[in-house]
């Protein structure tokens, strides 16, 4: 059967983005939505676009060469030659007659638009908004021939050759299809959003809207009216100032006409025309699902929707079973790891929670309604998340002052469970308690290895659901939770009461110096020696610094030294190698699967240091602390009452010296057993791949566990469902996620609302006392670290998997965190000056700036 060259419009659905792109595919649908009116038209589909790159060999070759290049200047250049190339290729006779044939059937003296409509374009995951061309008022059959050619070309603008780059889209995979519409020549047009494109906001609409043609409105020519749109009234209007419209002139083409005064200042739309768009708007987004980007024209007192594409910049919302208002906190802002999950991540870590979560753009989140609604949990809950987070808290403070947020009445909404710490009764200051609580979870983790071993098949989760709930008893041990309270309290107690005593703020960031049982900081030292292992072995060294790969272990022994430095490393895997960055997603591959994300590191210590390091700074830290606790006792002892005062700072410093470590252990004990759970669920995807159910053993990273298991038992796999998943996954990579986030789309990320901070200073939470100059890291990723002494890592986020990093430079700024996330508990522990919550902090440094980092008065300066 011969593929179609060109096809009506009517005859277009949503299934047929192949033939007609993303834009052909979306008017084709809109057309069969009741209500909605579609100039009419036909798509020259994307097989006569295939024959234009087949019909010149120098089009193909360009195009294969574009598809390997990373250069931004190269690939430049390449476009420009590919868009002549494709300009000037003959239509061959075929396609022209089947063109013009479709201008004969739809009227060859009518003026219209012509369109692109790229395949990938106006898709859920990437609109594409704006990288292809236009051309208005196009008249007769051999004009409208050459733009069709022109729309082609527009494939290989400069702008959309590096968004397909940004999205990891293949050029040689998108084709790009031409919609011929009659035109409309409107009064007024403009652009509708279905949700509001700065807050979020699904309730409120928001619509631009000029005079003539609405090109010039999105070129950005004239400054639009502006009208928001909320439960059917308006409810905020900004008429502009328009000086100029485009026009459409009666022989084809535009012009750019000046508005008299008068007329400048008069609204497009009325409130009760902008009151009818946003109904057809909310028909138009129920239709597509999602919020949408709607162009219309208004000729004639009636709407005409020239184009309607997915809002992909809005972050999602969880799905819920009722209408009520919620309010949503981020679970990745409080766990270190705000980049998205896998499905397989997300489901295993919502099993083992210890409250309900819900998922929304690759995240989590818990649903904080009934504890806000409720007086008294709401207090605990506010000061609880602002010790953490202030910027959690002002976000949340803000969802509070909103209309749409309803207290409980009285006898209303419960608190929604115990907080940490809730309840917990005092604990006594004694070395023992964290030691069996260590022995606990390695006895727990022990057992899990030992017992999953003999587990395979529908068996294995059946095992996996009964370890999942002892996964969450060892989580919510209350003696646990005593002892980690107990440490948190004591810290907050020696910073507010000696801030008070002796006007000496963020005292505890040195008292706490290498506290004892800190397995995060002892991480991060053990790699120390890893390094003096290496370091007297230069065979070895120049070898690590050409790995790729991570069979380098099996390599080492072939080399003087080798046979040793291998034995380091695995030592050191034994003991962290569950660990990685982003480690509470399952999914994530762990040092023991990727052991040369390590290699770097262990280099730069190499470079850095001198052996017999880690020693040495843990001493230093341990005698820092203990000068400082003498110091202040003296400082204590001076004052009126100065005995009891000192008596009992001395209790809280023994208290918190023996408690704070232990806040790390839990998180390791987690990670421990993530990683059991993976070795065993990895050999169940290696039976499916050697089965032919599954392409690759990580396919079922993009399975729930609901999902994977039914895989196990039925042998049969969606694989469209997989390559969906994993589609949405590299969208959600684009999104960034809120601190707190409404059910009605409403995103929040909080603010500082201080006068402290210096004119040009980044505000932020200060977490580790000291101040630092130095040059800024910006640091995305950990595996790209290329780190000296004496710099600060700027970087989003830490979580454990970080601190190897933090043993070699002088400061830390983070864009989330909170003063006992991971993160700042190491930089406590290591002595480096921190400030956390440092809202676009790897934005609006440079990497290589200048900076000085405030870690006692929490804010950073840019020097230069």
């Amino acid at each position: 059967m011969t593929e179609p060259l060109v096809v009506d419009l009517w005859d277009v659905d949503a299934t047929r983005i192949a033939d007609v792109g993303g834009k052909g595919a979306h008017l084709g649908e809109l057309s069969r939505i009741d209500g909605v009116r579609v100039p009419d038209g036909f798509c020259v589909t994307t097989h006569a676009f295939r024959r234009v790159v087949s019909a010149s060999p120098e089009v193909g070759e360009l195009l294969d060469r574009l598809s390997l290049v990373d250069d931004k200047r190269a690939a430049g250049d390449l476009a420009a030659r590919l868009r002549r190339a494709v300009e000037e290729t003959p239509l061959s006779d075929e396609v022209a007659a089947a063109i013009t044939g479709a201008l004969a059937r739809h009227g060859e003296r009518s003026a219209y638009a012509v369109r692109s409509s790229a395949t990938a374009e106006d898709l859920p995951t990437a609109s594409f908004a704006g990288q292809q061309d236009t051309y208005l008022n196009v008249v007769g059959a051999e004009e409208i021939l050459r733009h069709v050619s022109r729309c082609w070309a527009s494939l290989f603008t400069e702008r959309a050759v590096t968004y397909r780059g940004r999205q990891g889209l293949d050029h040689r995979t998108v084709h790009m299809a031409v919609i011929v519409q009659h035109m409309v020549v409107p009064r007024a047009s403009g652009i509708l959003f279905t949700a509001d494109p700065v807050t979020g906001d699904r309730r409120t609409a928001t619509v631009d809207a000029g005079f003539g043609l609405g090109e010039a409105l999105v070129s950005g020519l004239v400054n639009p009216d502006v009208l928001t749109v909320r439960d059917g009234e308006v409810v905020t209007r900004t008429i502009a100032a328009k000086q100029r419209a485009l026009q459409a002139l009666p022989g084809g083409g535009t012009k750019e006409t000046a508005l008299d005064e008068r007329r400048s200042r008069e609204p497009a739309l009325t409130d009760h025309q902008a009151v009818r768009l946003v109904a057809l708007g909310r028909r138009i987004e129920a239709h597509f699902g999602s919020p949408q980007d709607i162009e219309w024209c208004l000729a004639d007192d009636g709407f005409h929707i020239v184009q309607s594409r997915p809002v992909t910049t809005l972050f999602p919302v969880p799905e819920r079973d009722d209408d009520t208002f919620r309010v949503y906190v981020s679970v990745g802002h409080q766990q270190m790891m705000t980049d998205p999950m896998k499905a397989l991540g997300l489901s295993v870590w919502r099993m083992v929670a210890m409250a309900p979560m819900h998922e929304a753009g690759g995240r989590l989140f818990v649903d904080a309604t009934a504890r806000l609604a409720a007086p008294a949990s709401r207090a605990a809950l506010l000061d609880v998340i602002g010790k953490g987070d202030p910027l959690t808290r002002d976000a949340l403070e803000t969802v509070l002052e909103s209309a749409e947020f309803e207290p409980a009445p009285p006898g209303g909404a419960g608190p929604g469970g115990p907080l940490p710490g809730d309840g917990t009764a005092p604990i006594e200051t004694d070395p023992g308690i964290v030691t069996e609580l260590i022995e606990r979870s390695r006895r727990s983790v022990a057992a899990l290895e030992r017992d999953i071993r003999t587990k395979t098949g529908p068996a294995l989760f059946d095992f996996l659901r009964e370890a999942f709930e002892e996964h969450k008893r060892v989580l919510g041990d209350p003696l646990s939770m005593r002892v980690i309270m107990a440490g948190m309290e004591a810290t907050w107690w020696l910073n507010d009461r000696l801030e008070e005593w002796l006007g000496e703020k963020n005292a505890a960031d040195t008292l706490t110096l290498s506290a004892p049982d800190n397995v995060t900081s002892e991480m991060g030292l053990a790699l120390l020696d890893v390094a003096d292992v290496v370091r007297p072995h230069p065979e070895v060294v120049a070898f690590l610094r050409g790995v790729e790969d991570d069979d380098f272990l099996d390599e080492l022994p072939k080399l003087p030294g080798g046979t040793e430095v291998r034995d380091a490393f695995e030592s050191y895997l034994d003991r962290y190698g569950m660990r990685c960055v982003g480690e509470i997603d399952i999914t994530r591959p762990r040092w023991r699967e990727h052991p040369s994300a390590l290699v770097p590191v262990v280099l730069d210590h190499v470079r850095g240091f001198e052996p017999g390091a880690a020693a040495r700074r843990f001493e230093e830290g341990r005698r820092k602390a203990e000068a400082k606790a003498h110091e202040v006792l003296a400082r204590l002892r001076a004052l009126p009452d100065g005995e009891s005062k000192a008596e009992e700072t001395r209790r809280m410093i023994e208290r918190v010296r023996t408690f704070i470590g232990y806040r790390e252990y839990p998180k390791y004990g987690i990670v421990a057993r993530l990683f059991v759970y993976k070795q065993a669920l990895l050999r169940e995807a290696d039976r499916l791949v050697r089965s032919g159910v599954l392409a690759g053993r990580e396919d079922v990273f993009h399975l729930t566990f609901a999902e994977f298991e039914e895989a196990v038992r039925t042998g049969r796999v969606d694989e469209g469902l997989v390559r969906r998943r994993a589609e949405a996954f590299r969208s959600y990579r684009a999104l960034t996620p809120p601190r707190v986030l409404t059910s009605d789309g409403v995103a929040l990320t909080g603010a500082y609302r201080r006068d402290d901070v210096p004119p040009g200073a980044l505000a932020g939470l200060a977490v580790s006392a000291g101040t630092v100059e130095g040059r800024a890291r910006v640091v995305l990723d950990m595996a790209d670290a290329d780190l000296a002494p004496g710099d600060i890592l700027v970087t989003p986020f830490t979580d454990p998997s970080w601190s190897p990093l933090f043993v070699g430079i002088a400061g830390l700024v983070t864009e989330v965190g909170g003063l006992m996330t991971h993160g700042a508990v190491i930089a406590r522990e290591y002595g480096l000056p921190a400030v956390v919550g440092v809202e676009g902090a790897t934005r609006l440094i440079r990497d290589g700036q200048r900076i000085r980092v405030h870690g006692t008065d929490g804010y950073v300066e840019l020097l230069s």
